[in-house]
């Protein structure tokens, strides 16, 4: 992926794809539509999409895909490069969007809230495909909010096509576990290479992908709760984890 025009702005935005594979443009296709990064410490969010026609979705399903979570950062990049490899019939394409970018969205006059900014940016990127010439025929996208709200707002922008939003669809379809692969396959390389404005010295540059390490611990816990293997746990903000469920996220320190 040729990240160089993030990494000369990285308070914007900017778009990567591969090449549409010629059969996409020909037969039915399924599209897949995933996110990496929503709420991390650093770095940017990247929405994904990957596509495939109907008739190599078994070819897809055959390299094993999965929800990018459940992989190590070499299965993710080993998955991707098959992919690569697979561009007769595999394409994607990414949006990538700067902290900054989100911060001023979110802080601004006119408010613009993360799950508006990310049903936009699936929205356009799945348009992106149609004005690609992708034969785009179904649609399977992982929910950000309520997914029946959500499913309703795309099927009114792309009524000629079949949408399908559910909880968890990294690991229900193949084609959003593509999507999965692909966004944090980019996000880890963004993380990776990002130039910092505050322009830091002889700081630590192991710093993974920027996600805390959280331990869900039920409420009842107090605030000297202790941590695994000895650690103490620094007590965050509250979170629905699903009907009925509330619980604390408490940061392992060393």
């Amino acid at each position: 992926m040729d990240f160089s025009e993030l990494e000369n702005d990285n308070t914007g935005r900017c778009r990567l794809n591969s090449p549409v594979p010629l059969v996409c443009l020909k037969e039915a296709c399924v599209l897949g539509v995933d996110e990496a990064g929503r709420g991390p410490v650093l770095g940017p969010m990247v929405y994904a999409i990957c596509y495939c026609p109907l008739s190599h979705l078994a070819d897809l399903e055959a390299l094993k895909v999965a929800d990018s979570k459940t992989l190590s950062e070499s299965e993710r990049n080993r998955l991707f490069a098959k992919m690569e490899e697979d561009r007769d019939f595999v394409g994607w394409a990414l949006d990538v969007l700067s902290p900054n970018l989100i911060s001023t969205s979110m802080l601004g006059r006119v408010k613009y809230n993360l799950n508006s900014l990310s049903h936009d940016t699936a929205t356009a990127l799945i348009q992106y495909a149609l004005d690609q010439g992708v034969k785009v025929s179904q649609v399977f996208v992982d929910t950000v909010g309520m997914p029946e709200t959500y499913q309703k707002r795309l099927q009114q922008c792309f009524p000629g096509i079949k949408v399908t939003v559910k909880a968890k669809a990294d690991s229900l379809y193949s084609v959003v576990s593509a999507a999965s692969i692909c966004a944090k396959v980019a996000r880890d390389q963004a993380v990776r290479n990002w130039r910092f404005v505050e322009r830091l010295q002889d700081f630590d540059a192991d710093y993974g992908s920027g996600y805390p390490n959280v331990c869900p611990v039920q409420l009842a816990h107090s605030y000297g709760h202790p941590g695994e293997g000895g650690r103490r746990c620094c007590v965050g903000g509250l979170n629905s984890r699903g009907p009925g469920e509330c619980w604390e996220d408490h940061l392992l320190l060393p």
